[in-house]
């Protein structure tokens, strides 16, 4: 059930009584046709229509909401009850909605005695105060009602406990309720333990107000406001970029265009468009030379270059590529019609077009053969390269189609004279990469000695680390396994420090056909390569494994094996950005959190690096000259869906809260911040007491009962206005913001970083 508004979109004020008569009608009228949906023939609603209606996930909360709104105890609901609950929730009073919550707690209640003098759909808050009573039930909540309670709202949040943590839950939230000691929580006790936290009463009216109601349209993430101060800050370098290309473009096209202006306009737009695709088709290879590009992110030309955005420039080429080659062929057809319709022409059309008899080109007249071959297979590329392809699980499609730009070269050079002129560096340059990077990866082959299966179908590997492998926080490889595809290579990004000798981790998440063999095949019993000799390395693993339990993921799934692979790499990415960031804000959405996961150890080894501690004095310091490291502040937002996905990295963000123990909450260097989407608010009256419970239990075991942390994870989604304000509060120097997750939210932080003035940087996946 949505409970993010109504249909009036009702904020603070309609939660104090003040909807105007328009919203009154309009929320009367909308609740009017939700009851027709609802409700069967009989006109009235079932409790499994209202189970249906309300989309919740725990049975119980549909039952309370049904006997409570079921005024007459009939069984069903009538239009006239539903009007009646709804508007004391709309225009009650906040003791009125509170005594609601209470109704719901306290199990005995069979049903709620609902306002029965308020019927009119403009009456105000106190018209329904005085018609509210408790009900019939015993008036208190004791500590197994309010574990049954705990118990659906742990369900409800997709949360698993163990039994023994939800007695430690009840118990809390008991404890502190029941300041009488007299073993059962009253309304008042209710009422007081959620004046003890802040926000709770405004949001549980909020809450009540939103039920069975249609959900206001999600508000519009800040857009910035082109050409401002704050977006030519963040794109300087793209805009500048984008203008010269489109310049250089002009000046080819103008160039070439008049060059042959005697010969027909036809001509002239088939003469500049191939100039300008003499340029592109070489150039377009430069943007995907991965070890060039790692270079210059070490230069001064990564402040000027957008280096990152290479794969978006890429991208921009191949549709200007396809687009002049239409523009391209459109105009030769055209001259082609026009030399065919000529009297002394001897040459058909068709023969103009599709042969080598006009002589037409500098290799035995083949320009137009090789044109129409070449236009062919551009559109076949460009559609095998659609995001519909790549990302549904035909990835193998969009490979091997690619691979045809060997063949597009060759057929340029024989249907350009001048195209060899303009590949000619490239085309080295791309070659001397390609035959670097296979013989590196070919020259010695390394292996996968340990395998963990995790949560959410992700498979962490831990691959021997080569010799001469010298890698950055936040790099990635291409990994290739001959046992799952002998021809594929696929970039990951490394999760293991660089200060880790031993092994390199990756993460990889199933989401394609290459990645989900590679889950199942470790899935089965005896994988290729771990069944042989396992005991034997099992015991030359145990030494590496006591040097690094404290970050070591071990679980069930666990095997180790001695499967061949080859690698590819290390490759810069943004985030190589963040040592020379002054407060540094990490976002991960998901496995989105892959490449902090490296960049979170490395920075924690350099801090402890530079850290000092007087012996004497115990007084400590910071000694910033050993590094570039110009970190003053570190804050990591890790966003999932679900509980387990936290299981990723939770013995990781474990080590790196130990590192931190002796330091106060003002001072720590690093701050962690975990969200879990699919787990219901304060805002919800379906959590509120799990989420009062679960704050209790934190302070009180000064650790997080759903990770583990010292961090309390929080529910929902981060209002991202909040966090971003308490960044710019801190004050710890020039803020850059770095995110790795889906497209949808990286928009949404690009539009907060603009309003912001921090620098924005999107890892790609």
């Amino acid at each position: 059930m949505n409970t993010s508004g109504d249909p009036a979109q009702i904020g603070p004020e309609g939660c104090r009584g003040t909807m105007s008569a328009e919203e009154d009608a309009r929320w009367l009228r909308w609740v009017t046709q939700q009851f027709k949906t609802i409700a069967g023939e009989d006109g009235e609603i079932s409790l499994q229509e209202f189970k249906s209606a309300l989309h919740v996930k725990e049975s119980f909360f549909a039952e309370r909401f049904f006997a409570l709104f079921d005024s007459d105890r009939s069984g069903t609901i009538t239009l006239q009850e539903l009007q009646e609950a709804l508007a004391l929730l709309i225009h009650g009073s906040p003791m009125d909605k509170l005594k609601f919550l209470f109704q719901v707690y306290d199990i005995d209640v069979c049903a709620w005695q609902g306002a029965s003098a308020g019927t009119e759909s403009g009456a105000g808050a106190g018209s329904h105060a005085a018609s509210s009573p408790l009900g019939t039930g015993s008036g208190s909540i004791d500590p197994d009602e309010l574990r049954t309670v705990l118990q659906s709202c742990l369900r409800e949040s997709a949360i698993s406990l163990p039994d023994e943590k939800l007695d430690q839950l009840t118990l809390a939230l008991f404890e502190s309720a029941d300041t009488d000691g007299n073993g059962a929580i009253t309304f008042e006790e209710l009422r007081d333990e959620l004046q003890r936290f802040p926000g709770v009463m405004e949001n549980l009216t909020i809450s009540a107000a939103s039920w069975l109601m249609a959900p206001a349209p999600r508000p519009r993430p800040h857009q910035p406001r082109q050409l401002t101060r704050a977006y030519w800050h963040n794109h300087r370098s793209q805009l500048f970029c984008l203008a010269a290309y489109a310049g250089l473009h002009v000046l080819l096209f103008a160039l070439a265009a008049g060059a042959h202006r005697h010969l027909g306009a036809s001509v002239m737009v088939a003469k500049g468009c191939g100039q300008c695709l003499n340029f592109d088709c070489s150039f377009i290879a430069v943007l995907m030379l991965r070890r060039c590009l790692t270079w210059l992110r070490a230069t001064w030309l990564a402040q000027v270059l957008p280096l990152d955005q290479n794969i978006q420039f890429h991208q921009l080429m191949g549709y200007v590529v396809v687009g002049l080659s239409l523009m391209h062929t459109v105009a030769h057809i055209v001259n082609f019609v026009l030399q065919a319709q000529a009297e002394a022409s001897p040459f058909q059309f068709w023969e103009l077009l599709l042969t080598t008899r006009p002589g037409i080109g500098w290799v035995h007249g083949s320009a137009s053969p090789t044109g129409v071959a070449l236009l062919l297979l551009l559109l076949l590329m460009f559609i095998c390269s659609s995001s519909c392809i790549r990302r549904s699980g035909h990835f193998e499609v969009f490979y091997w189609t690619h691979l045809s730009y060997l063949l597009v070269w060759l057929l340029l050079i024989f249907h350009g004279p001048n195209f060899w002129k303009w590949l000619l560096v490239p085309g080295i340059l791309f070659f001397l990469e390609k035959a670097i990077g296979l013989a590196v990866s070919r020259m010695a082959a390394v292996c996968i000695m340990e395998v963990n299966l995790l949560p959410s179908k992700v498979t962490h590997l831990l691959i021997k680390r080569p010799p001469f492998f010298h890698y950055r926080p936040g790099d990635y490889l291409y990994l290739n396994i001959p046992t799952i595809a002998r021809y594929e290579w696929h970039p990951f990004t490394i999760s293991s420090a660089p200060e880790q000798k031993d092994t390199i981790w990756l993460h990889i998440r199933s989401q394609g056909q290459w990645t989900n063999r590679l889950y199942e095949s470790f899935k089965v019993s005896d994988p290729l390569g771990c069944g042989s000799k396992r005991l034997s390395r099992s015991v030359t693993m145990r030494k590496s494994q006591r040097l690094s339990k404290g970050s070591r993921i071990l679980l069930e799934n666990h095997q180790f094996c001695n499967i061949k692979c080859y690698i590819d790499g290390p490759y810069g990415t943004p985030t190589r950005r963040i040592f020379a960031s002054e407060h540094a804000v990490l976002i991960g959405a998901g496995i989105g959190i892959t490449p902090f996961a490296s960049i979170l150890q490395s920075i924690m080894h350099r801090h402890q690096k530079r850290k000092h501690t007087c012996p004497n004095c115990q007084h400590s310091w910071i000694d910033g000259v050993q590094d570039n490291m110009k970190l003053q502040k570190v804050d990591f937002i890790w966003i999932n869906r679900d509980q387990r996905s936290f299981e990723w990295f939770v013995s990781l963000l474990t080590k790196l809260e130990m590192d931190q123990a002796q330091e106060t909450q003002h001072d720590r260097f690093l701050e962690l911040h975990m969200y879990m989407t699919s787990a219901l608010g304060k805002n919800d009256m379906k959590a509120i007491g799990l989420q009062m419970a679960l704050d209790l239990l934190a302070n009180k075991e000064k650790k997080d009962s759903i990770t583990g942390l010292q961090t309390r994870t929080q529910p929902g989604r981060p209002d991202w206005s909040k966090v971003f304000q308490k960044v710019a509060a801190e004050k710890k120097g020039k803020v850059q913001v770095f995110f790795c997750g889906s497209p949808a939210l990286a928009k949404v932080l690009k539009g907060h970083c603009e309003k912001f003035s921090f620098r924005f940087f999107q890892e790609n996946f």
